[in-house]
């Protein structure tokens, strides 16, 4: 009776048991020690970490300088660091107290007008409370952030119950709505945001953060190699991390990645078919035209990432000119949209090549002219 009181008798520990905690310890440990993605490893923690927005950073300092914010709307490019740099703002306003502060809603996330209704609301009406200290001993401010990503995707009804909200809950919530078409927006909510418009980051600052993250990662890597990352990101900073870090898998530690290895791990074509292309365009001859074609299909290079590469090397040749690559890219775009119409990749090559024959030749005889 003594010992089912007391919780049973007490349980003799075996070896095996032994080892099996220990697997358990050991598996847990492995799952903690896991590689982070680089992309969440190197997101700015602070807004003076944001890249290449200094006059959005600048407000922002002043804002939490003084404690204070308001309802703003960040627009309008795809991938520019509008998310970073929002929870960023928020980690150094509140401090470890951030994920409490904080509703974000992205894109899968439902955001009809009942979630407006229910879950924004009742979290805007909640009182933070005033006077409260963070870790480090500051004051936490009596506010909180609702940070809706993509908003523009929401329906008008939903815009309409979040401008209400919007009104009532202004003492103790700030709202953030993150878009990138701010005509998508009703009026009424854009009249009551600060609007901030990010500039796409340039070649020059994604190349300093890639080296930055090669040499804290112990990364080597060709110039080229670099290079290729940034043509292939097309701007997208989050790509070109993602990118480096997959192809730092690939490679190991000991092993420089190369150009071709960048080329493989992204989907790119290869420099040399793109200009074997274009230049087989220049020839003027079918058969030569058609073997190219054919050359590409058979390694099964997506078209549409064939054209995007065709695009880019038309408009930085030097021997073309203005006028010739104006034909070539209204022809691009125009073969781009009737792919995405499902036709055939093999004519729409095949056409691509044989209009910028005809334009390479009628600009040579412009220019004998």
């Amino acid at each position: 009776m003594h010992a089912f009181l007391k919780g049973g008798p007490t349980k003799k520990v075996t070896q095996k048991d032994d080892s099996a905690s220990a697997g358990k310890s050991g598996s847990s440990q492995k799952y903690l020690n896991k590689p982070t993605p680089w992309v969440e490893k190197y997101r700015p923690k602070r807004i003076d970490d944001v890249v290449e927005q200094k006059e959005i950073v600048s407000v922002l300092r002043e804002c939490l300088s003084r404690a204070r914010n308001w309802g703003l709307q960040l627009f309008p490019m795809n991938e520019v660091g509008k998310t970073s740099t929002i929870m960023a703002a928020a980690r150094q306003l509140f401090g470890d107290l951030y994920k409490e502060r904080i509703l974000e809603l992205n894109a899968s996330d439902d955001r009809g007008i009942q979630v407006i209704r229910d879950k924004v609301k009742n979290f805007a009406r909640l009182s933070a409370t005033s006077g409260f200290k963070r870790s480090d001993g500051t004051s936490c401010p009596p506010l909180k952030i609702v940070i809706l990503d993509e908003a523009d995707s929401m329906t008008n009804a939903a815009q309409s119950a979040l401008r209400r909200t919007i009104e009532k809950e202004t003492k103790t919530t700030r709202f953030c709505l993150i878009c990138n078409y701010i005509s998508c927006i009703i009026p009424p909510i854009t009249s009551r945001c600060a609007k901030f418009r990010f500039k796409p980051l340039g070649e020059g600052m994604i190349r300093l953060r890639l080296e930055m993250i090669c040499k804290e990662e112990n990364v080597s890597y060709t110039p080229e190699a670099l290079a290729a990352l940034i043509d292939a990101s097309g701007g997208d900073l989050r790509r070109a991390i993602t990118s480096l870090q997959s192809c730092a898998r690939l490679k190991g530690a000991d092993k420089k990645i190369e150009a071709t290895d960048v080329a493989e791990m992204t989907g790119a074509v290869p420099h040399k078919w793109i200009e074997q292309f274009v230049e087989s365009s220049r020839s003027n001859d079918y058969k030569t035209i058609e073997s190219r074609v054919d050359q590409i299909l058979y390694e099964a290079y997506p078209v549409l990432q064939v054209i995007e590469q065709v695009h880019d090397y038309v408009m930085r040749s030097d021997n073309t000119s203005d006028l010739a690559k104006a034909y070539i890219c209204e022809k691009l775009a125009v073969s781009n949209w009737q792919l995405q119409g499902g036709a055939s990749e093999y004519l729409q090559l095949i056409d691509i090549a044989c209009s910028m024959a005809k334009i390479f030749q009628q600009n040579s005889k412009r220019s004998e002219t």
